[in-house]
C-alpha cells in the first residue's frame, strides 16, 4: 500500500505558525484561564465542603491543559519539521506565557488542596468522580507539600521561561544551524543536517563512510561545545537550585518521583545489568571479527552486518509500514488496526530531507485524542524499528483515551514499556521467519543492537549524568571535565570493549538538554526490560493476551510501578531476579548470533 511520509499539519492549524486559527485558539485559552482563576479564587473549602467546586476546577483545568497541549505540540511539530522557521519561537513564547499563567494558578489550587485536613480529604474522595482520580489527586496533594509560598512559586514559574525552558530552546536553536560535511568518493561534499548525518553515520555499511562521518560529527559538536557546556551547566544548575528549594536532598529524588518508582527498584535494575554484561561484550567482539576489525569504534556499534551475498536489509517507507502492520497482527488485531489507522491518516513525519531536527518521538494532540510521530526514515532496519517503537507509544495513549485526563498522565518509564514491546514484536517475528542463516545473522545483529543501547549506551548516559550532577552541585563543570566524565562512563558501560569513544556525546544527545524531565535515560532500560517480562508472559500464553496487555497499559498512570508489576505480573521489581530474567532472553540471542557466525567466519 502507498503511505504519505509527511504530516498533515493543516489538519491541526492551517497556515503553519502564522495561522489565524492558531492565534484564535490562543486567545480562547487566555479567556479560559481567566475563568479558571475565578473558580480557584472563589473556592473556599470551609464554606462549601461539597465536591462540586473541586470538580468544576478540575474540568476547567483539563480543558485548558488540552488547549495548551494542542497548540504547544503543533508549534513543536512545525519547528522540528521546518527548523528554519524563526517565527515558531515567537509563537512558542506565547504558549509558554499561557502555560506559566496556568502553573501559577495551579500552585494556588494545590495550596488549597494541601490546606484541607486529612479527614475532610478522605470524605471528599468518596465522591465517585473524585475517587476515580484519587491516585492522581493524592499525588498532587503530596507533592504540593513541598511548595514554597504562592508568591515564591509564582516568581519561580515566571523565571522558568527564561531559565529551564530558555536553555532548552537555546540548545534547539544552536543544533538547527549545525551541519556535518561528508565528501563522497567522487569528491563531492554534502552538508548534512545533524539528523541526516546521524542516520548515515550509524547505518551505512561502508566503514570508511562511518569513520569520516564520525570524525566530522565529533568535530562539528566540538566547535559548538563551549555553548553547550554553558547551556548544560546552567540548565542543570538551575534545576539543582529548584530541587534544594523544594526540600529535595538528592538530585535523583525528582526523576524517581516523576517515574513513580523507588531507588531500590532503580538499584536492582542496574545491578542486574552490570552483572550480566559479559555476553554482550562477546557480541561486540564477535561483530568486530565479522567486520574485520580488532575492536569496534563508537560509530561501528550499530553498523549493519551482511555476510556472503546477503545485503543489509532495507525498506521503502511503504514496505516498512506494511511490514509493521502485518507483524503487529501476530500479537493482536487491536494493535495492528491502530497502526494501520495512524499510518493511513498521516500521523507520521518521516521524510528524509534537510532542515529537520534529529531523532524521533511520539507526541500527543490532546484535543484530537490522537498522537503524532516524528522521525527521519532512510530505509534501515533501525528506522523500521524506530517507527514501530513510536507506534507503540501512540497505541499506549490510544487505549487510554476514554479515561479521565488525570488517569492518563503516565510516566516515562512505563511509556517506554509499550514502545519497546512493539519493537519486540517486530524483531522476534522477523527473526522467526527468515529463510537463510545469513539473513538471520543480519536481523539478530539489528535486534541485539537495541539490547546494547539499553544495557550499555543508556547505562553510560546514566553514569555520566549521575556523576555530572554530583560535580555540578559543587560548581561549574568545564568542557574538558564533561568530556572526561563522558568517556569514563562509556568505558565503564561498554566494559572498555570499543577502540574509540564519543567525548562530546553529552553535546549531541538532546536528552541531556530536555527541560521538564531530568535523567531522561534510565526509564528506557526500565521499559525495555519490563516489556521483555511482559513479552515472556505473552509467549507462555498468547491466547487473549492482548486484552491483558491493554489492561496493564490502562493502569500505568494510576499506581506506582512496583504495584503495577505486582498486580499484572506478580513480580517484585525491587529484586534483581525479575530484571535478570529479561536480560537472559537477550542472552539467548547473543548465543545464537555467535553460534551462527562462528560457522561462517572460521
Amino acid at each position: 500500500m502507498k503511505y504519505t511520509d509527511t504530516w498533515d499539519l493543516d489538519a491541526i492549524f492551517p497556515g503553519g505558525t502564522k495561522s489565524p486559527e492558531l492565534q484564535t485558539k490562543l486567545h480562547n485559552i487566555k479567556e479560559e484561564i481567566v475563568e479558571y482563576q475565578k473558580l480557584i479564587q472563589e473556592w473556599t473549602f470551609a464554606e462549601d465542603k461539597t465536591a462540586d467546586p473541586l470538580k468544576a476546577i478540575l474540568k476547567k483545568r483539563e480543558s485548558i491543559g488540552k488547549g495548551i497541549g494542542q497548540t504547544g505540540t503543533f508549534v513543536h511539530m512545525w519547528h522540528d519539521a521546518y527548523t528554519k522557521d524563526e517565527h515558531a519561537n515567537v509563537v512558542m513564547g506565547q504558549v509558554m506565557d499561557l502555560s506559566s499563567e496556568v502553573e501559577n494558578l495551579s500552585t494556588a489550587f494545590t495550596k488549597k488542596l494541601v490546606a484541607i485536613s486529612d479527614e475532610d480529604w478522605k470524605t471528599l474522595l468518596k465522591d465517585k468522580v473524585l475517587n476515580e482520580v484519587s491516585f492522581a489527586l493524592n499525588e498532587i496533594r503530596d507533592q504540593g507539600k513541598r511548595l514554597l509560598s504562592e508568591e515564591e512559586e509564582k516568581i519561580i514559574t515566571d523565571l522558568n521561561k527564561d531559565g529551564l525552558s530558555a536553555w532548552n530552546r537555546l540548545y534547539a536553536t544552536a543544533v538547527s544551524v549545525i551541519t556535518i560535511p561528508y565528501t563522497d568518493k567522487e569528491g563531492k561534499t554534502t552538508e548534512f543536517s545533524v539528523g541526516q548525518a546521524m542516520n548515515r553515520m550509524y547505518a551505512d555499511p561502508d566503514p570508511e563512510v562511518r569513520k569520516q562521518l564520525f570524525e566530522n560529527w565529533e568535530a562539528g559538536w566540538t566547535k559548538f561545545a563551549p555553548i553547550f557546556a554553558d547551556t548544560l551547566n546552567h540548565l542543570d544548575g538551575y534545576r539543582i537550585t529548584l530541587q534544594k528549594a523544594h526540600s529535595r536532598e538528592n538530585y535523583l529524588e525528582e526523576p524517581l518521583e516523576y517515574n513513580r518508582m523507588s531507588k531500590d527498584t532503580l538499584d536492582a535494575m542496574w545491578t542486574a545489568v552490570s552483572k550480566h554484561k559479559q555476553p554482550f561484550v562477546e557480541f561486540l567482539n564477535q561483530k568486530a571479527k565479522i567486520l574485520e576489525m580488532e575492536k569496534l569504534g563508537w560509530q561501528d556499534v550499530d553498523a549493519p552486518v551482511a555476510l556472503g551475498d546477503v545485503k543489509p536489509p532495507s525498506f521503502t517507507y511503504d514496505e516498512a509500514c506494511d511490514f509493521i502492520i502485518e507483524n503487529f497482527a501476530t500479537f493482536g488485531s487491536k494493535l495492528s488496526d491502530f497502526a494501520k489507522q495512524a499510518l493511513e491518516n498521516r500521523w507520521v513525519e518521516a521524510e528524509d530531507r534537510p532542515n529537520k531536527r534529529p531523532g524521533g518521538y511520539c507526541t500527543g494532540l490532546p484535543e484530537f485524542e490522537e498522537s503524532r510521530i516524528f522521525m527521519t526514515f532512510t530505509g534501515s532496519p533501525n528506522d523500521a524499528s524506530t517507527l514501530a517503537h513510536e507506534l507503540g507509544h501512540a497505541f499506549h495513549s490510544f487505549v487510554m483515551r476514554d479515561l479521565p485526563a488525570l488517569n492518563r498522565n503516565y510516566a516515562m518509564n512505563v511509556a517506554e514499556t509499550a514502545s519497546t514491546f512493539a519493537e519486540n514484536i517486530i524483531g522476534n517475528a522477523t527473526v522467526a521467519n527468515v529463510k537463510t542463516k545469513e539473513e538471520k545473522i543480519t536481523l539478530l545483529n539489528a535486534k541485539l543492537g537495541n539490547a546494547i543501547a539499553m544495557f550499555m549506551n543508556i547505562h553510560a548516559r546514566f553514569l555520566f549524568e549521575d556523576r555530572f550532577y554530583a560535580e555540578r552541585s559543587k560548581g561549574i563543570v568545564s568542557e574538558q571535565q564533561l568530556n572526561e566524565l563522558m568517556v569514563n562512563a562509556q568505558k565503564e558501560a561498554y566494559c572498555d570493549s570499543l577502540s574509540g569513544y564519543h567525548p562530546h556525546f553529552w553535546c549531541s544527545k538532546l536528552h541531556f538538554f530536555i527541560d521538564d524531565v531530568p535523567f531522561y535515560n534510565f526509564p528506557y532500560t526500565f521499559g525495555f526490560l519490563f516489556s521483555l517480562g511482559i513479552y515472556a508472559e505473552f509467549l507462555k500464553n498468547p491466547h487473549g493476551f492482548e486484552d491483558k496487555y491493554i489492561a496493564l497499559l490502562r493502569d500505568t498512570a494510576s499506581m506506582k510501578v512496583e504495584e503495577l508489576a505486582k498486580k499484572h505480573l506478580g513480580v517484585d521489581l525491587t529484586k534483581p531476579t525479575f530484571w535478570e530474567d529479561g536480560i537472559q532472553i537477550m542472552e539467548s540471542d547473543v548465543k545464537e548470533f555467535i553460534r551462527l557466525t562462528d560457522e561462517l567466519i572460521k
